[in-house]
Parts: structure tokens; sequence; C-alpha cells
């Protein structure tokens, strides 16, 4: 870790807020109700209402309808109210911070308006619609939030082909509910949508809140694979299966000082008894002056080594060959090396997910800290509260070194992706649970759009 710093910071607790009467709100479609149970595909089409397997080349809205032989989605006995779902969600898109024009919602309600009299062409014509409109809006839910390092470009939010996208709607077993719960996206994001529709708030402050950790829920993965998820603000750790949470703990994040930032990356492997090497700031902070005190022993009895610099091929030298006076005043740089055992800050296992940040997930020796309610002591890396619980989720063994040896490399035959990020609301069953802004990132984002609605008068 570039910055290791351990001076302790305090903040309050965290606050839940509940909302046990919210009432549904949004739009409300000015057209009759859209069954068009009546409105039947021609002879033979009837039926054709999931997509066929897409070739490579298949990707536009025209390739899905053309693999159904033109065959209706949204506006079919088989899908319910998904027509008038989708069409509300459309409407109500200034909740998602993007214009319902841009999706033309009043040419989508003429156009349903149109095919309730059952005309075959009338009806095809409003379903493209909707499954134009509906690529447009995934595609620009689906976009890069902005301020997240991406340390592997996979990891950044992207929305499937058109084709993909409505084939995954046409094969889920209920429509209406793949739209309701926003299959596309994480369910995080949808559960602050829907307190937002439903008014979950008690002040304008919490509805601002809930947009902008809306806004950085698009970075949260929408599939079912194994992922860790940790909030920075609420100093939890998540690692969910099958897009469902099933493991927790607590991790200890960085000073305000030196904040742990937003990113996300592939954990590719784990080091078992690994060295931590000291930051030159925090060698003249901090090392120096006890040398300084104690003499050479100091670094002895934590287990600190003087290398000759920072090569793969540095060398160990006499710690009293260095000028202590110099590097305390920061003179003189050097680099110290703190060796595996009981003291070292890495504790037992650090888990890489390689990044220029210099930021992974590691071991701690420092349990107290964990018992604390603000959790603010790292340099910037996420220290853990139970590492090895972590590291047999991920391998699905216990994690052991073989002897003594330094930096034993452990490598993840799948990479699973972690998401280091700020949510500063989360849902919590019927509740939305509030947690400060330990960082300030709310109060600046707030700020900015203070200042962009007075410029824009």
């Amino acid at each position: 870790m570039k910055h290791l710093r351990i001076a302790r910071t305090g903040l309050g607790p965290v606050r839940l807020y509940s909302r046990l009467s919210g009432v549904a709100a949004g739009l409300v479609l000015a057209a009759a109700p859209f069954s068009y149970a009546h409105a039947a595909p021609a002879k033979g089409k009837a039926r054709a209402v999931a997509a066929a397997p897409a070739p490579a080349a298949r990707v536009s809205v025209a390739d899905f309808y053309r693999a159904r032989q033109g065959a209706p989605l949204w506006l079919n006995k088989a899908s319910g109210d998904a027509a008038q779902q989708l069409f509300l969600m459309l409407s109500n898109a200034r909740l998602d911070g993007l214009d319902p024009q841009n999706y033309r919602v009043t040419a989508l309600q003429d156009a349903l308006a149109k095919a309730w009299n059952g005309d075959r062409q009338a009806v095809l014509r409003a379903d493209q619609m909707l499954s134009e409109a509906f690529v447009a809006y995934v595609r620009d839910l689906r976009r890069d939030p902005g301020g997240i390092i991406y340390v592997d470009p996979e990891l950044k939010p992207a929305a499937p082909s058109p084709f993909t996208l409505l084939a995954q709607a046409a094969t889920s077993p209920d429509l209406p509910g793949f739209i309701r719960s926003m299959k596309w996206m994480n369910p995080t994001y949808a559960e602050l949508r829907q307190a937002l529709m439903r008014h979950n708030y008690a002040s304008a402050h919490e509805r601002q809140l809930l947009m902008v950790n809306l806004e950085r829920a698009r970075a949260l993965p929408a599939d079912k694979r194994r992922y860790i998820v940790v909030n920075i603000a609420a100093q939890r750790l998540t690692m969910f299966e099958d897009g469902k949470p099933v493991d927790s703990m607590r991790v200890v994040i960085g000073q305000t000082k030196y904040p742990t930032p937003m990113m996300s990356g592939l954990i590719r492997y784990a080091v078992l008894n690994p060295y931590w090497n000291s930051p030159a700031d925090l060698t003249a902070e901090r090392v120096a002056p006890s040398v300084l005190r104690e003499g050479t022993k100091f670094l002895d009895k934590k287990g600190y080594q003087v290398l000759s610099g920072w090569s793969e091929n540095a060398v160990v030298v006499d710690p009293a060959t260095v000028d202590w006076k110099a590097v305390a005043e920061g003179r003189t740089e050097i680099r110290v090396r703190q060796l595996p055992g009981p003291e070292n800050a890495m504790g037992r296992v650090k888990f890489m997910f390689p990044n220029e940040q210099g930021i992974w997930l590691h071991d701690t020796p420092d349990k107290q800290l964990l018992n604390e309610a603000a959790r603010l002591y790292s340099g910037g890396c996420v220290r853990l509260e139970d590492a090895p619980r972590l590291g047999e989720w991920l391998f699905g063994r216990r994690l052991e070194p073989n002897g003594e040896a330094a930096e034993q490399p452990i490598a993840l035959s799948t990479p699973v992706p972690v998401y280091l990020t700020y949510l500063t609301a989360i849902p919590e069953g019927a509740s939305i649970a509030y947690f400060k802004d330990v960082y300030g990132h709310d109060k600046a984002k707030l700020a900015g759009a203070s200042g962009d609605r007075l410029a824009a008068r």
C-alpha cells in the first residue's frame, strides 16, 4: 500500500430512516389500459413470444423482430401489463436524471392509443417503438457515472446489444416483473429508484441523497456471477452470489486525508505472509523519530528492514549506516520493509487486484479498530474484519501458507470482481439506511448540482 496511515478519527454512528407508509407516485397514463388481449398477431404467430438464438451479426431491434417473424413482444396476451409498466418507467425517467422526451413518450402514448383498436400494423408499430425506447433507456442507464477508477476496463458499465437485451426480456417468465425490478440493473439501483418513485424520503435533502446514490449505483453489476462490494461510506464489505448477498463483514477504510477511492477491479490472486513496505512519508513521520529515540532495536522489535531501494533487486542494508535525522527531516528518503509476522500491518494475507493506486484488501493485526463505529484509520487500503473467511469464500478452501517464506502468491482460477463504491443511502428492507458523508462526496456533488442550476438560469 502506498500510503498507510494509522491515526484515529472519530465520527458519529449510522442512522436509519424508515418509512412505513410510502405511497406509490408517478405519472398516470392518460390512455386506456393496454391489455391488447384482442389484438392477436397473424395466424401461426400467436405463440412466437421468445426470441430465437442470436447469431453474432444480430444486434439491432430490427434483427430481434425479424428473428420473431414480426411477433409483438410487449403487446400480446402473455405479456400482461408489461407495456404499461414500461411506459410508466419511461415517463418517469427524470427519476434517473434523464429526460423522458429522449424516449419519445408523447409519440409512444399516441401510438399505444392507436394500437388499442386492435389494428395489427398499429400494434406492431407501437410494439417496436416501445422496444426502441427501452433499448435507448437502458443504454443511458448503463453509462459510466464518472469518478470511478476502472482497473479492469471490462467492469465499466455498458448496455447489452439491443438484440441481447430484448431477448432477455422475451425469455423472462414474468415480463412485467422484469420491467418493475429492472433486471438489467443492479438490485440496489432498482430499489433506490423505487424509493424515489414512492416518495420514501422525509425531506428534499433526503430526496437529493437518493438521486446522488442512484447515480453511483449505475456502476454496480447487473449479472449473476460472484462479486464483492465494499461500501466505503458504510465501512462494510459484502459478498454476492447469483445477485444476492451471502456474507458481509466490517472493514477499515482510509482516513479523510487519504480516502479510499471508488474503483472496480478483478481480484486475481492472494498473497500469504506478505511484506509491508512503509511509505517514505510515514517512515519520516513515525519510523525515523522512533529510531532516533530508541535506536535500531526499534526496527528489530517491529520486524523492519532497511533496503537499498525500491527495485526488485534491492538488498538489505545496515540501519546503522542511515542518517535517521535526515530521514526524519525529509531530506533523505529510504525504503523500510516490514517482515511477515504478528506485527505486520498487512496481517497474514492480502487480496490483489493490481492497480497503480496501491489499493487492495488485506488482513490487519489491529482488530480492535473494527469495533469502532467509524473506522477511518487506513491510508486508503481496505482492512478486513475476517480475512480468512473472505479467502475461504474466494478460493473455496482455507488458505494456509507453505512454511514461513514471505510473499507466497496463490492465483484465483477465476478472477472475482470487487467494486469499491460510496453509497450513503442504501435500501434496507422497507427502509432506507443513511450513512455519514465521511469524505464529503455528497456535499461536493450537491454543491456542484446547485451551481449547475444557477448557471442555467
